[in-house]
C-alpha cells in the first residue's frame, strides 16, 4: 500500500490490506445511518466499515442492509441491546482488520465530504506526533457546532457558558467558555486541547498506547476523557480546518432526551471527579456537583415544557 504524503492517496488494497477501519455505533439512526455509510464507501481509500448496532428497534439496519449489505467492506455486529456509546465502539475494534494503522469514529448522523477523510488523514500522515485528528463539524445549514472545536471544559468555564459571560464579557483574560468556534478558522491544521466526538481519526499506535474508550461513561464525556488521556500519554490533537462533515446532532437521541441528559450530566461528575476535582477544596467540589445536577433538573424541566400541548403553557402563563 502506498501513501503519498504531498495529497493523501491509497492504491487499491493490495493482498487485502486496510488502511482505515471506520467504526460507527448505531442506535435508531434511520435513513441517516445509509447515506452515512453510502458516502463511506464512496471513498477511494483501503477501508472497512464495522457498524456496531446497540440493539436499534427501528429499521436502520434492515435498510442499510438492503442497500449497501453485499459490500465486503461491510461487516454489522448486532450487541442485542444499548451497551453504551463507549462500550459499543470497543465491541467493535476487536474485529478490527491486524493491518489497519488508522481509526476513524464517526457517528451515524455524519455525511463526509468526498475529500474529508483524505485531508485528516493527510495531517496525521505528515505529524507522526498526531494520535488524534478532527475537522470542522456543520450543522445542515452550513453553520459550525459548538463543539467542532474546543478546550477541555472546567467548572469555571462551563459556569461563564451557562452564565453567558463568554459572550457578554469576551475579550477578557480569564472570561471565556471551552468552544472556539467564536473565532476565525485557521489556516493550517493547529494542536487542539479538544474536537468533537463525532468525528475522531485515530492512529491505531496511539489507540494501543492510550487505550480503549472507558465504559463508566454511557454517553457523552467519554471523548473528554479520552482527550485528556491522549494529552496525558503525550500524543497531540490537531484540528484540520479546511474539511468537514454534516452532523444531524441528536438524530439517534430525540426520542429519549431524559435519558440521553441524566448520563450527559452522569458524565460530566465522572469526568469533573477523575480529572479535576482534587485541584478543588472539598466544599467546592461538593458545589461543582450540586450545580451539575441542578443543571440536569433545569434542563429536564425545560425539556418537560417544549413536550407539554400548547394550551397548558399558555395557561400557566396567564397564572
Amino acid at each position: 500500500m502506498r501513501l503519498c504524503l504531498s495529497s493523501v492517496c491509497a492504491n487499491e488494497p493490495v493482498n487485502n490490506k486496510v488502511l482505515i477501519t471506520v467504526v460507527i455505533v448505531n442506535y435508531n439512526a434511520g435513513e441517516l445511518l445509509v447515506r452515512c455509510i453510502e458516502a463511506v464507501l464512496a471513498l477511494r481509500l483501503p477501508l472497512e466499515v464495522l457498524v456496531s448496532d446497540n440493539g436499534s428497534v427501528d429499521d436502520s439496519i434492515e435498510l442499510l442492509m438492503s442497500c449497501v449489505g453485499q459490500d465486503p467492506r461491510l461487516r454489522v455486529l448486532r450487541q442485542g441491546k444499548n451497551i453504551g456509546f463507549s462500550a459499543g465502539n470497543n465491541r467493535a475494534l476487536e474485529h478490527m482488520s491486524a493491518d489497519s494503522e488508522f481509526v476513524l469514529f464517526l457517528n451515524p448522523d455524519c455525511i463526509l465530504e468526498p475529500t474529508t477523510l483524505q485531508g485528516v488523514l493527510k495531517v496525521l500522515v505528515e505529524h507522526p506526533d498526531g494520535g488524534m485528528a478532527g475537522c470542522v463539524i456543520r450543522n445542515p445549514d452550513g453553520s459550525e457546532q459548538i463543539a467542532s472545536r474546543r478546550r477541555i471544559p472546567n467548572p469555571w468555564s462551563a459556569l461563564f457558558g451557562v452564565l453567558r459571560l463568554d459572550k457578554l464579557l469576551a475579550g477578557i483574560p480569564g472570561i471565556e467558555g471551552h468552544s472556539e468556534i467564536d473565532k476565525p478558522l485557521p489556516t493550517t491544521a493547529v494542536r487542539v486541547e479538544a474536537i468533537s466526538g463525532s468525528f475522531m481519526l485515530v492512529r491505531r499506535q496511539a489507540l494501543n498506547d492510550v487505550g480503549l474508550l472507558d465504559t463508566r461513561y454511557f454517553l457523552h464525556c467519554e471523548d473528554l476523557d479520552w482527550f485528556v488521556r491522549f494529552a496525558q500519554a503525550g500524543w497531540s490533537l490537531y484540528f484540520v480546518p479546511d474539511v468537514w462533515v454534516t452532523h444531524y446532532k441528536g438524530a439517534c437521541s430525540q426520542r429519549r432526551p431524559f435519558f440521553v441528559e441524566w448520563h450527559k450530566h452522569r458524565g460530566m461528575a465522572r469526568f469533573f471527579l477523575r480529572f479535576q476535582a482534587s485541584s478543588f477544596s472539598v466544599f467546592m467540589r461538593m458545589l461543582v456537583l450540586l450545580g451539575i445536577w441542578l443543571h440536569f433538573f433545569a434542563t429536564s424541566v425545560g425539556i418537560l415544557l417544549r413536550r407539554m400541548p400548547s394550551w397548558p403553557r399558555r395557561r400557566l402563563g396567564k397564572a
